[in-house]
């Protein structure tokens, strides 16, 4: 049986604020904005080469606006992602990498890692919620 992740729920306090997020400073594409009832919207968007979509809105979930945390975006390119978000005006923080890399338990050293190995630079930033995002680094490829 194959499983794909196709939609992901974020509950937001104020639909439009976060869609202006997610489109100007996140640089996710709007998909759909349906909105038949005061009490009812989808807003479906997609980060820039993903297969999974995102969705904030009306009466979409229960859950507590801002308690998704850790929702990873894989990027080819950890700085160039940091650059781009921040040009953006987004709050990122700064790249971390796996250290000791070797023998992992959970500790970081500041900057991506020096090999650029697959899973091993993150680096995070909210949304106007508190949603949280990690941006991990996956196949990078000098130039």
């Amino acid at each position: 049986m194959d499983c794909k992740i196709e939609v992901i729920t974020l509950s937001v306090t104020d639909v439009d604020r976060a869609l202006e997020f997610y489109t100007q400073k996140a640089g996710f594409g709007l998909d759909v904005d349906y909105h038949p009832a005061a009490s009812f919207r989808v807003v479906q968007l997609t980060p820039p080469g993903s297969a999974c979509s995102v969705q904030i809105g009306a009466g979409l979930t229960d859950a507590a606006p801002g308690s998704t945390r850790a929702t990873y975006l894989a990027v080819t390119d950890i700085e160039a992602a940091h650059r781009e978000l921040t040009g953006r005006g987004v709050k990122v923080s700064d790249i971390r990498h796996k250290a000791p890399i070797d023998d992992w338990k959970g500790g970081f050293e500041p900057g991506p890692d020096l090999q650029r190995r697959d899973y091993a630079s993150f680096a995070d930033f909210a949304d106007p919620d508190g949603n949280t995002w990690t941006l991990q680094e996956i196949g990078h490829r000098a130039p």
